[in-house]
């Protein structure tokens, strides 16, 4: 049996096809595989995040029950309910629940709690919508190319359940953003800096209103008005340590992190992003300290990971959170060639 050369030419077509078409679909599976990845990944920060607020809720119920004002004791009472049926909820049920907490929260008159509750209710609050934002973000690329028609004539998506939006409202209150009507509003620009054997500087300091109270905590600072986010890195580098820096050869952002902290009597919210830079060790000098930063950074230290893990078991916390877990993640990007894609952190 002999076959023409039309015949040919036409299977071989046919099979470029199935080759061309198998590769598309392994290829979109796998792709599918990472975002149902990264949705899942998203709700579990999410969840997190709604947890912790929960828990800020419950202490602030405590904070305003009075002994003899009925309203404040019912006020109280509604917080802590909502906190523990958010934290019991199921998913169907949740969005619902955790509304009705951010409204209870609104009620909150804020002026009765210290200034650390109102950090810490702003601080949960902005990471819930950050975290929610990037849940939605995530669930809206996986849908996207989950839907399409071939995708779902091949059953690409397999047996895996559609992710789904998570929808709570961002609230117009002056407690949303913040908790509180803030001092200051900045964007900084921190650098994680390695040495060689993959050890990370900190700096020691603490809040000139609260000397005894220190904390560790990464280079960086405020970008003044004008400044790129990697020359402000590179200026606040050289202040704090002496070490000038070559501005291509920082890596990121890689990370972004929103905090509400008191400092220095005001209450400050920031939006830092991270940058990765490999150096030589040396021993800092400061080029340029500022007078508050005079007074409140009172050390260095190069930093293992289990360095970090003591000094946090210490009760000096290290800024930013779990950075031990998060210093792989910084060294690789500060040994690579390109910018990795930046992402949230605590």
């Amino acid at each position: 049996m002999t076959f023409s050369a039309t015949t040919v030419l036409v299977l071989a077509l046919i099979a470029a096809v199935v080759v061309a078409i198998g590769l598309w679909a392994a290829s979109t599976a796998n792709r599918l595989d990472r975002l149902h990845v990264r949705s899942d990944q998203s709700w579990q920060a999410l969840d997190g995040a709604l947890a912790r607020r929960a828990v800020v809720a419950r202490s602030i119920a405590v904070a305003i029950a009075g002994p003899t004002d009925s309203a404040l004791v019912e006020q109280a009472r509604r917080l802590t309910a909502l906190a523990d049926r958010a934290e019991r909820a199921g998913r169907a049920d949740r969005e619902t629940i955790e509304n009705q907490l951010s409204a209870a929260l609104s009620a909150v008159d804020i002026a009765q709690l210290r200034p650390q509750q109102v950090a810490e209710l702003a601080d949960a609050e902005a990471r819930v919508l950050i975290a929610r934002r990037f849940h939605n973000d995530a669930v809206r690329d996986t849908l996207a190319l989950r839907t399409r028609r071939p995708v779902r004539i091949l059953h690409l998506g397999g047996t895996a359940p559609l992710p789904t939006y998570f929808e709570i409202s961002e609230r117009a209150t002056p407690a949303a953003s913040t908790g509180l009507a803030v001092d200051t509003v900045r964007t900084s620009a921190r650098v994680v800096l390695l040495d060689e054997q993959d050890r990370v500087l900190l700096m020691r300091g603490n809040d000139p209103k609260t000397p005894e109270v220190s904390f560790w905590f990464t280079i960086g600072g405020g970008v003044e008005p004008g400044e790129t986010l990697r020359s402000a890195a590179v200026r606040e580098l050289w202040e704090e340590t002496g070490y000038t820096a070559d501005p291509t050869a920082l890596r990121g952002p890689i990370w972004r992190r929103v905090a509400v902290f008191p400092f220095d009597g005001e209450l400050i919210r920031a939006e830092e992003l991270f940058f990765a830079l490999r150096v030589p060790a040396f021993d800092p000098n400061p080029g340029n300290l500022t007078a508050v930063e005079r007074r409140s950074i009172t050390d260095n230290k190069w930093c293992t990971g289990s360095d970090i893990v003591a000094l946090d078991h210490t009760g000096e916390t290290v800024y930013p959170y779990h950075l031990d877990q998060l210093l792989p993640e910084a060294a690789s990007a500060a040994s690579g060639d390109s910018d990795p894609a930046v992402r949230s952190i605590r």
